[in-house]
């Protein structure tokens, strides 16, 4: 695993593979990693004093622990191949997963404060789905776990972004607690390409120049998102999915501002 100032670059290894933990890249509410287990293997866990949210990226597992058992979770092939199973988890669960075949899974964990919803397995017709922007910043959102889910810091989503296209546009954040203009979420974006051997462009900038970064991202890179507009898109001819988490202290939505020289492209 390779590190930038906010990117992270993994070639996934068997078990769980630590993206990143609370307290490193500027991220206060989040900690990322992938679990990847070959069919017939299983890995156990204890979410400890944090909530987490595990997305099936790929393939299919089953899922127990104390009062819960799940016999199937997942089913798509990968994250271009239909919406995701999600098993969420909160704070002191220990669990185990078991993989009926190959299974990729992106774990997400935020630190929880109080009890939170039960063991619960998001499927995928409790998510939603719907088209934004339009022209060539046209991408397609997946929301899989709102403010109405009972999490104390978690929203989250998946982006796919069509040959070519930008998403983020105009550029946005979600920095500072002022609803209804804006709130403050940290977010993590987690890329994959389709063919896998695309790329895409991640811009994070903060208009005192404070940070202007750019990256080149690639399958399985994840990039840190404590603060700061973060428009990116995707290479010609591949299709780009980014999975997105986003932790919120007080206020969790889809409520952000657009950056003022940017916003007339959508006539704000």
């Amino acid at each position: 695993m390779s590190k930038g100032k906010y990117l992270i670059n993994l070639a996934p290894k068997q078990g769980y593979n630590k993206i990143f933990d609370v307290g490193e890249y500027g991220m206060n509410l989040t900690s990322f990693g992938l679990i990847k287990l070959a069919a017939g293997t299983s890995y156990r866990g204890d979410t400890g004093g944090f909530e987490a949210a595990l997305v099936v990226l790929g393939g299919k597992c089953s899922a127990k622990g104390d009062g819960f058992e799940f016999a199937e979770v997942g089913g798509r092939k990968n994250p271009f191949d239909g919406a995701p199973h999600t098993l969420y988890l909160p704070r002191n669960t220990k669990y185990e997963l078991t993989a009926t075949t190959d299974i990729e899974i992106a774990y997400n964990a935020s630190p929880a404060s109080r009890d939170t919803a039960k063991p619960t397995l998001i499927t995928p017709d409790m998510t939603r789905s719907f088209e934004l922007g339009r022209e060539n910043f046209t991408r397609r959102a997946t929301v899989i776990l709102d403010e109405k889910f009972e999490s104390e810091h978690f929203y989250i989503g998946e982006g796919m972004i069509p040959s070519g296209n930008w998403s983020g546009y105009p550029p946005h954040r979600h920095d500072i607690d002022n609803p209804p203009e804006e709130i403050d979420m940290e977010e993590t974006y987690f890329y994959m390409f389709d063919p896998a051997q695309g790329f895409g462009i991640q811009k994070i900038y903060t208009p005192d120049g404070r940070i202007d970064e750019t990256y080149t991202v690639k399958n399985y890179d994840t990039v840190a998102i404590a603060e700061g507009f973060h428009p990116l898109c995707g290479a010609p001819g591949y299709s780009m999915y980014y999975l997105w988490t986003m932790a919120g202290k007080n206020n969790r939505g889809l409520i952000s501002s657009l950056d003022p020289e940017h916003k007339w492209v959508v006539g704000k």
